[in-house]
């Protein structure tokens, strides 16, 4: 089986090169976060950047701090989509086979943890807006990928198996 871990990373999405501009209004809002004036500049970058992970990661975090649950699955979804297009993957997560992640080249890799990082987000809100089914179907899917559990979805996937429990 495929150990997620064990490649080079050549490439980080932190390292993707976004204008000085773009730069200069994530720092603005990471600066500002305390004083509710991060938003503003955080959807300025999106406008300039929609293609952008570090801007999409950026939002992403603003808004789960936030607890804007909504909002952040959205950006995820967006950053997912994203993420795919550089991938040879189905555009639907459900059809994703081991076969996807064992026939990427070893330079794609950095890009497919960042998807599976991604799509273990999209779970997690989902868990947290108690949208259980759809939660616990990602953490298996992301659990059956990752049979050193890499992406950390095992334990995530027991905490909605209980929840499930507790509300059944």
């Amino acid at each position: 089986m495929m150990d997620l871990l064990q490649f080079d990373a050549t490439e980080l999405y932190f390292d993707q090169e976004d204008s000085q501009e773009v730069q200069d209004l994530i720092r603005f809002a990471s600066e500002h976060y305390a004083d509710g004036k991060a938003e503003l500049p955080l959807l300025k970058a999106y406008l300039r950047a929609p293609e952008s992970i570090n801007v999409l990661v950026s939002l992403n975090r603003f808004y789960y701090y936030q607890h804007r649950l909504e909002e952040a699955l959205l950006i995820s979804e967006k950053a997912l989509s994203l993420i795919r297009d550089g991938l040879d993957f189905p555009e639907d997560w459900q059809a994703l086979e081991m076969r996807h992640l064992t026939d990427i080249p070893k330079d794609l890799l950095v890009r497919v943890r960042l998807y599976l990082f991604t799509l273990k987000s999209i779970g997690f809100l989902n868990m947290r807006m108690e949208n259980l089914v759809l939660s616990r179907n990602i953490f298996e899917k992301l659990s059956a990928l990752d049979d050193m559990d890499r992406i950390g979805a095992k334990g995530l996937l027991e905490l909605v198996v209980k929840r499930q429990e507790a509300v059944a």
